[in-house]
């Protein structure tokens, strides 16, 4: 009877028997039915394969198990996609995938490579060597493959991963119109924003300590880690070593709405008439600086708060209010944009190595490991992105220095208000060089434990919020 349904539906009987001696390798306890564990555990030589999606997909029963039927039916219906998706990317209907035709479907979802790593990309699908793909490599490959088709391994290729290391904040692009229309996006950054909360606030102390070393250099008495922190905590106890992270804190969903609505209006007009096209690697760095400058124009007030939160002494502020109303009262409307301009000039060094570095590691990965499969994983996403921005920082960083330096030396009565270059010839001529680089330790210190709570949050939250596995 279930032959006569297979023939009936136009699956091969021959095809149907080789489902059977899969479904009885993968039935490892020999019940009839096949778990998440035994997927897990039959098709553990391929790499990304998923047990849990294919049980989540074919379940129709929902006992949390896959009988034959419900197996054969999977395997059938998701046959028939991927016989759609590869006519689809079948340009030339010759039965076959070639080079061009992997690269061309790429761009077409936002992704641009080169011939060679679209080579590398094919490759990982075929089987006889002969830099083509035809139906049964194209099946055989995503048959229980979680990457339904190429638009979900486009999606490893966006820069798609939301990092925050302290500093500015890493804002995923090159969305689809089908993940901004679906919501897709917003429960991204919502998540993003969430990781990025967490990880502020778990790095606080270290955060304070660099600020604190900024402004103060040599003359600090927390001229280093340990004694910086224990120096906070005896003058305001343990809370104080999270003085102005609240602020810190409150500044990332406007920054992150703000920079990502800015960058689609930005990339809309460098693309003009180009509609679906997608910008190249300089296109994307100047209209990341832009949406970056416009986001940190509007919530750059909120920058300077958390400044002088964080330097402030027990009981000099009562809250936020308390300190922007003191700071409007004293020093006037412009002291909320004290340190502006090196900060404005710091976003241009910070998003094009940010970038730069960014997509050279990421093509690397795929020049080099694509052969195997063309998904890099989120930890190799994390990876690159973690350098880049480290990098990007570190370039950036004498003038996100002098900025903090003019946000807070306003708050010192009687004390000379110096410019930017002002400051800078300073800097040099009483600490050297080296001066450019105070708080640098405690910041790189911050690094790793920001960016591991900012990706295990921003996991979970993607799951809660359901934004893709």
């Amino acid at each position: 009877m279930w032959r006569a349904r297979c023939q009936d539906s136009g699956v091969d009987p021959e095809r149907e028997r080789l489902w059977a001696e899969l479904f009885a390798q993968l039935d490892l306890n020999k019940d009839g039915r096949i778990d998440v564990n035994e997927l897990r555990i039959g098709l553990a030589a391929g790499r990304g394969y998923s047990g849990q999606q294919i049980v989540r997909a074919g379940d129709v029963n929902h006992d949390g198990q896959l009988d034959f039927e419900e197996f054969v039916e999977y395997l059938r219906s998701h046959e028939k996609r991927l016989r759609l998706m590869f006519r689809s990317l079948d340009r030339n209907n010759d039965g076959e995938l070639d080079v061009a035709e992997i690269q061309q479907s790429l761009h077409n979802l936002g992704v641009d490579v080169t011939l060679e790593q679209a080579a590398k990309i094919l490759q990982s699908m075929d089987k006889d060597h002969s830099m083509t793909i035809d139906w049964l490599e194209w099946r055989d490959h995503f048959l229980f493959n979680p990457l339904h088709n190429m638009e979900e391994i486009a999606q490893y290729w966006k820069h798609s991963v939301m990092l925050d290391i302290g500093e500015l904040l890493t804002v995923p692009d090159e969305f689809s119109e089908k993940e901004k229309q679906s919501g897709f996006v917003w429960r991204q950054l919502m998540a993003g924003a969430v990781a990025g909360s967490v990880s502020r606030t778990g790095t606080a102390p270290l955060d304070r300590l660099k600020v604190f070393l900024q402004v103060h250099g040599q003359s600090s008495d927390k001229g280093n880690v340990w004694r910086g922190l224990r120096a906070m905590v005896k003058e305001g106890g343990l809370t104080a070593l999270w003085r102005g992270n609240g602020i810190n804190v409150l500044k990332i969903a406007p920054e992150t709405a703000i920079k990502f609505l800015a960058y689609e209006q930005i990339k809309r007009l460098m693309r003009g008439s180009k509609e679906g096209g997608t910008l190249k690697v300089q296109e994307r760095f100047v209209a990341g600086s832009l949406a970056g400058a416009m986001a940190q124009t509007v919530i750059y007030p909120m920058e300077v708060l958390k400044t002088r939160l964080t330097l402030r002494k027990t009981g000099q502020y009562s809250s936020v209010a308390d300190c922007a109303k003191q700071i409007l009262q004293k020093e006037g409307v412009l002291a909320f944009y004290k340190g502006y301009l090196p900060n404005m000039l710091g976003i241009i060094p910070y998003a094009g190595i940010d970038l730069a570095i960014y997509e050279t590691l990421k093509n690397g990965w795929l020049q080099r490991h694509a052969e195997g499969s063309p998904d890099p994983g989120v930890l190799v996403l994390v990876g690159c992105g973690t350098v880049s921005s480290t990098c990007g920082q570190l370039a950036s960083y004498p003038l996100a220095l002098i900025r903090t330096r003019m946000q807070a030396q306003a708050s010192v009565k009687g004390a000379p208000q110096l410019s930017m270059l002002t400051l800078f010839r300073n800097i040099v001529a009483q600490e050297g060089v080296v001066g450019l680089y105070r708080g640098i330790a405690p910041n790189f210190l911050k690094v790793i434990p920001a960016v591991s709570i900012s990706y295990v949050v921003y996991e979970h939250m993607r799951k809660v919020l359901g934004v893709g596995t």
